[in-house]
């Protein structure tokens, strides 16, 4: 039977897209197939929440079948042929979206002008209709914490007495001076978990593309990254040079005529320091600078937007004041602060439980990515990237930081990555960065280096240029327990990525070699690939210490270790050298870790494919259910996981590096902002498991 949630409130404004962008989220942990349905909605033009779930997590459903009626159309029914034909006619479309999904996510009325009477009794008695368990929100904005505790309280009597199942409340907007109070007081008086999320300014900040469209803007200057941009302030410019930059604040939009060129130079190379860095600027009066001060703006701070208006300042900040930002595709920072804000000051496990979302059979890659990051969450840790300056490291260390996934140290010269991120718009706020040139560790980790590598001659003074490299740095930062792992490879080779950890950190006890794994996620499952990235030809011993080591990192993430140990022959049917190899491997497998499944020499049909399987291998525990695929050789691996990534459309999760006193991390030079953000949360959930305290900040 599908299972669904309505989100629903009372009243317009109550900021409720960030609490369904935070249960859809909790659904597609949890579940394969998710529907949307929102039983009325505006024809005012594209539905922006829908847009931005289907973008974000991929949703297949057609936005045909997503809305029931227009309130145009409802309330003509309801006029013309009454409630109960209104709502016969929602249930049908609903139920018609049902039957394709496992669960379903509605979106309740937004209260907004729609000319329908009762709307609170309406979205109650769909809710009944459609069996769908109740998740009501309350807006808080500019109350006091008495006020909004009354009106969650009359929301929740109001849905409760109307026969809703209600599951939980969400007040949602308070001031963050009164959010503990509110919880508090709710707990005592409501008998369901209430949540109070605080009012964050940069999620009903606009951005500078939005207001580039309402305002019906010209673009003189700027790139997508710089209209992406929020503007969390207006400053408007009319006083002289000195007491104008005196004004300016972080994320500010300037506003000022077209011809005080000083001014916009001015701005610009305030941003172009970082002192401080701004959204951009609006002209106006349809005034514009000339080609020669445009030139001199673009090479100051490239890519921040400058854009012009007909109309004078006072209307123009009329129309500014009006504008309120929007969740929508088009924002995806802006949703990474909605579901940080959400995941912070929602017990998420236990509105799992509340709205009975249970576990698919199948495991998908958004599901495992899913994972990655609430584990990533639960058990904090610092994590060190060396690559600072890099663009798409910055942008993920944008997201790992709004996602409250981890604590980051960026590695560089402070300046350069500030304004890196200041061009980027990347607040980088709490992010820690340490210039290895100039830190005051350098000394330290230079006799650290020394003393490690005294074997080989290793001087201090030698040592002390060493360790001003990025990777170095970074590598005994993790050493010395002032982080808890490190990523890298965005930029630099694999070898100026392992070749420190080789050094310093070193294998843990027990482990031969150093190898890695790829996390492959297919359309309903993940396997383990290993290795396809650091050992050319190992010999059966090491083949064997691959197997076991990546059994180990796969029962970390959640997969069950059945391993295969492939070659060109299964079974006894073949023999030769290579053959041979793994058959021995497979007898050490066995002999070292009798408690793992393991099958060899087996061929990749026959220890995926269960029909292959029971031709093959019929009584083997193994052959058709492997999950854990160890290659002979680099050549064979490396081939494999790039051709099944490209023709299967699978999702390749590394390489993740195993063997290693502390967890470091290799990426590939091709790595995108999710791949660099997924290696992170691997990073950290290694981890957690490998020591019990996070690293101190340095």
């Amino acid at each position: 039977m599908t299972r669904s949630v309505y989100v629903t409130g009372i009243d317009r404004g109550d900021g409720r897209q960030v609490v369904e962008l935070g249960v859809m989220e909790l659904l597609t942990r949890h579940v394969d197939r998710v529907g949307v349905f929102r039983p009325l909605v505006h024809n005012d033009g594209p539905d922006r929440l829908f847009d931005l779930l289907r973008a974000r997590y991929r949703l297949t459903q057609s936005a045909d079948t997503v809305y029931g009626l227009s309130y145009e159309e409802a309330a003509t029914l309801q006029a013309e042929r009454g409630t109960d034909e209104l709502v016969s006619r929602l249930v049908d479309r609903f139920h018609a979206v049902a039957r394709d999904y496992e669960y379903v996510l509605v979106l309740g009325s937004d209260y907004a002008a729609t000319s329908l009477p009762a709307e609170l009794n309406l979205n109650a008695r769909l809710a009944n209709e459609f069996g769908a368990a109740v998740l009501a929100v309350v807006g808080g904005q500019g109350q006091e914490a008495e006020s909004v505790r009354a009106e969650a309280r009359n929301a929740y009597r109001a849905y409760h007495s109307l026969g809703c199942d209600v599951v939980a409340m969400v007040v949602n907007r308070v001031a963050p001076e009164h959010r503990e109070a509110v919880v508090d007081r709710l707990s005592a008086r409501l008998p369901v978990p209430c949540y109070a999320l605080p009012e964050d300014g940069s999620l009903s900040a606009p951005t500078v593309g939005q207001i580039v469209h309402t305002l019906g803007a010209e673009v003189l200057l700027g790139d997508d990254s710089g209209l992406a941009r929020d503007a969390r302030d207006f400053v408007f410019g009319g006083a002289m040079l000195p007491t104008f930059l005196k004004a300016l604040t972080p994320g500010c939009l300037v506003v000022t005529p077209g011809d005080r060129a000083d001014l916009v130079i001015g701005s610009l190379a305030a941003h172009s320091a970082g002192a401080p860095p701004i959204a951009g600027v609006l002209l106006t009066l349809d005034e514009k600078p000339g080609p020669d001060i445009m030139a001199l703006a673009s090479r100051l701070a490239p890519g921040t937007p400058v854009v012009s208006v007909p109309g004078g300042s006072f209307p123009t900040a009329a129309e500014l004041f009006a504008i309120e930002g929007k969740l929508n595709a088009a924002s995806p920072r802006k949703a990474e602060t909605a579901l940080g804000l959400f995941e912070r000051h929602v017990d998420t496990v236990e509105l799992t439980n509340r709205i009975s979302v249970a576990r698919s059979g199948r495991v998908t890659p958004m599901m495992f990515e899913h994972e990655l990051i609430e584990r990533s969450r639960s058990g904090r840790r610092r994590v060190v990237l060396p690559e600072g300056t890099e663009e798409r490291v910055l942008r993920a260390a944008d997201v790992l930081l709004r996602r409250d996934v981890c604590d980051l140290t960026l590695l560089g010269e402070e300046e350069a990555i500030r304004k890196r991120a200041a061009d980027l718009a990347i607040d980088l706020a709490n992010a820690q960065i340490i210039d290895p040139q100039t830190s005051e560790l350098r000394e330290r980790f230079a006799e650290r280096y020394a003393a490690l590598r005294a074997h080989k001659g290793v001087s201090v003074e030698l040592a002390f240029d060493v360790v001003a490299d990025v990777s170095y740095f970074g590598t005994l930062m993790v050493q010395e327990g002032l982080a808890d792992g490190m990523v890298s490879g965005a930029v630099h080779s694999t070898a100026a990525t392992i070749r420190p950890a080789f050094e310093i950190i070193k294998t843990k006890p027990g482990a031969q070699i150093v190898s890695s794994v790829f996390f492959m996620c297919l359309a309903d499952r993940v396997l383990v690939y290993g290795d396809c990235a650091v050992n050319p030809d190992p010999n059966a011993e090491q083949l064997a210490d691959i197997a076991i080591q990546s059994a180990t990192t796969a029962a970390q993430f959640g997969v069950e270790p059945r391993i295969a140990m492939l070659s060109y022959s299964t079974g006894t049917s073949g023999s030769g050298a290579d053959v041979d190899k793994v058959r021995k491997a497979t007898e050490i497998v066995r002999e070292l870790r009798p408690d793992l499944l393991v099958e060899g020499p087996i061929q990749y049909d026959a220890a995926v494919d269960t029909a292959v399987a029971q031709t093959k291998l019929p009584d083997s525990d193994v052959a058709g259910k492997a999950t854990v695929l160890i290659f002979p050789d680099l050549n064979t691996g490396n081939n494999t996981y790039k051709a099944v990534q490209r023709s299967a459309g699978a999702v390749a999760v590394g390489p993740v590096l195993q063997g290693l006193r502390k967890p470091v991390n290799d990426l590939s030079r091709g790595a995108l902002v999710q791949d660099i953000v997924n290696t992170v949360a691997i990073t950290a959930i290694q981890a957690q498991g490998a020591q019990p305290g996070a690293g101190h900040t340095a």
